[in-house]
């Protein structure tokens, strides 16, 4: 795969430059040890050599050359963690494009909703997700906007093909891509919720932003300062500076409490502050192309026209000195400087200015690690197609080679069209047949065309339309409800939705398969009358072959399709193709054979071989 060997070549290449840099760091740590030894050890030997003032000079070089190499060796360092991290991302997209994903760290989890219209049952989040696939967002923020795109597909289809625009430019600028990644890597671990830094900017405190006070904080700590110079000179009594003192104590005393939680809140997000600032020059400082990433580029300013990276780089400045509280003579630098106060000032004066835009910018930097995490869909299977997403009428579904995105060894792909008059699909066939993978297979490709990434097919057209699921309930204890309970709940909302939510594409497994089969036939058929009779389109998959006779009846708007399987040299052999009419074969009583259990007659055949289900 050629996205694979791009990803090899780029990860050897960091790995060298890797080496590279640690042999560097590595060289420059001894020469830090070295110098520092030298400036203690040779001032000594000169000093008594009678050679004292030589001996300064010489130690005076070495603290200078010490502190070239101090700060060298952290240029340095950065480089190295730089050139990790982005061998790490190259390592990661050579596991992605050879399908060995599953082990990702981040699958989304705690987005599971069991109460969303589809995303449990077409695993978008959790282990071997579609999120935990394709994901390479860093920011919790970047997280948050791709599950929501997963799951919030856009009202209006010129989103959505704004976004694929967006997404194919992003595929194409993988080494931008991966930079952009990078810097948020880097301190994945040091990043702190976004929700309460948001609040903190939208809280006003104008009282620090009064013109009196901020000529007071100016003028009275250069009163104090000069004054306590004085006194060390001897040109004034210890009370002068010491009166001063106490005031400024005093002073720092009122709202003391507070405003230390308030600096103490900002502080938290400092290396935050800094990647995001980082990341934001990144895709500030590119040329687009794509309407939907320039639109969002003219977002990135204030009210004063200046970029979003660097007001929130002039932020993280602030915030660094804010630092110096844990500094074990921060108390008498705040006394006579009144420290806490020119923060509160700086910050205050900060938000006055770009605060109520903080929001926009954050919101706008996920959006683009989200996008960013759609390319890679582009980038890796640039095969697949981008999909045409069509306003309701004669189509729902069409395509060519429809495979699950997720499959990425055995797949098996169908041509599939659900169109009018054949608006609903009733899918037959035996066990472990593929009628519920290909369910989650047309759902999965929906989701991924209304999010504006590419499909797992070789030509897609889908009508813009509601998604709807109902596949994989289960009992809820806590609610004492039961799965065919939690079923009849779920059916109304989507008999619900068929009626105000037009169009409706609905995907059934099974349905009613918690009651008898009397009941279950009756029950689904009238169901999916009455689904097509409120336009929806969908599919259903069951074993109730009966239900095969609802296309005579519906005069083609219900259409049957099946899978099947076949026995060959004692083995079952299932093919996972999508084939026009009802299914033919059983195989349960096979199956239960399988797992030893006798059926009447079995004894007259004893020895026979169970052997076990085969993929083709």
């Amino acid at each position: 795969m050629q996205a694979e060997r791009l990803y090899e070549r780029r990860r050897a290449a960091y790995q060298k430059r890797y080496e590279k840099q640690q042999q560097a760091a590595h060289r420059l740590s001894n020469s830090r040890l070295l110098t520092i030894a030298a400036g203690l050890i040779l001032p000594i030997i000169l000093y008594r050599a009678h050679n004292a003032q030589f001996g300064f000079a010489l130690g005076a070089i070495a603290l200078v050359l010490f502190v070239y190499l101090v700060i060298r060796h952290g240029k340095v360092r950065s480089r190295l963690r730089y050139a990790d991290a982005l061998r790490g991302i190259n390592q990661k997209g050579i596991e992605r494009a050879a399908g060995r994903w599953a082990s990702f760290p981040d699958s989304g989890a705690e987005f599971r909703d069991d109460d969303h219209p589809y995303s449990s049952d077409l695993d978008l989040f959790g282990k071997a997700s579609l999120f935990q696939w394709i994901s390479s967002a860093q920011t919790e923020l970047g997280r948050m906007a791709l599950a929501r795109f997963l799951t919030e597909p856009p009202r209006e289809r010129a989103e959505i093909e704004a976004r694929q625009a967006a997404v194919t430019e992003l595929a194409g600028k993988l080494a931008w891509r991966q930079r952009f990644e990078a810097e948020g890597r880097l301190v994945r671990e040091k990043l702190q919720p976004a929700a309460p830094l948001l609040a903190w900017a939208e809280e006003s405190h104008p009282e620090y932003l009064k013109p009196w006070l901020k000529v007071g904080l100016r003028v009275l700590p250069a009163i104090t300062v000069a004054i306590t110079l004085l006194y060390l000179f001897g040109r004034l009594p210890w009370q002068a500076p010491v009166l001063l003192l106490v005031l400024q104590g005093i002073i720092l005393r009122v709202n003391g409490t507070e405003r230390g939680q308030l600096l103490t809140t900002v502080y938290r997000h400092e290396a935050s502050l800094r990647t995001y600032a980082a990341m934001l020059e990144r895709f500030e400082g590119r040329r687009f192309t794509a309407p939907w990433l320039t639109a969002r580029q003219e977002m990135l300013r204030d009210a004063a026209g200046r970029p979003a990276f660097a007001q929130i780089r002039h932020l993280s400045r602030i915030v660094e000195r804010i630092s110096n509280r844990e500094n074990a003579f921060f108390l008498i630098l705040n006394i006579m400087t009144l420290w806490d106060y020119q923060c509160m000032v700086a910050l205050e004066e900060w938000k006055q200015g770009s605060g109520r835009s903080l929001a926009t910018w954050l919101r706008v930097l996920g959006e683009i690690e989200a996008l960013s995490s759609l390319a890679h869909i582009r980038f890796d299977q640039p095969d697949w197609a981008m999909p045409a997403v069509v306003e309701p009428g004669r189509y729902g579904i069409s395509a060519v080679q429809l495979g699950h995105p997720l499959i990425t060894k055995g797949r098996v792909a169908n041509d599939y069209e659900m169109t009018t008059p054949g608006r609903i699909t009733v899918i037959t066939g035996s066990n472990m047949s593929g009628k519920s993978t290909f369910l989650r297979t047309v759902g999965i490709n929906l989701v991924l065309a209304y999010a504006g990434a590419p499909v797992c097919a070789s030509q897609f057209r889908c009508a813009h339309m509601s998604l709807w699921t109902s596949m994989r309930l289960s009992d809820n204890l806590e609610q004492s409800i039961s799965s065919f309970y939690a079923e009849l709940l779920r059916i109304k909302r989507i008999v619900e939705a068929a009626r105000v939510e037009k169009p409706v594409c609905f995907l059934l497994d099974e349905i009613f398969k918690g009651t008898n089969s009397q009941d279950r036939h009756q029950g689904a058929k009238a169901l999916i009358t009455q689904l097509e009779r409120e336009g929806a389109f969908g599919l259903v998959s069951t074993h109730d072959l009966e239900l095969g006779d609802l296309e005579q009846a519906s005069e083609g708007r219900i259409r049957n399709y099946h899978f099947r399987e076949e026995y060959q040299g004692g083995e079952i052999r299932f093919d996972y193709t999508l084939r026009p009419g009802v299914s033919t074969t059983r195989n349960a009583l096979y199956l239960i054979r399988m797992v030893g259990i006798e059926l009447d007659g079995d004894r007259d055949h004893v020895g026979s071989p169970f052997p076990q289900p085969q993929r083709p």
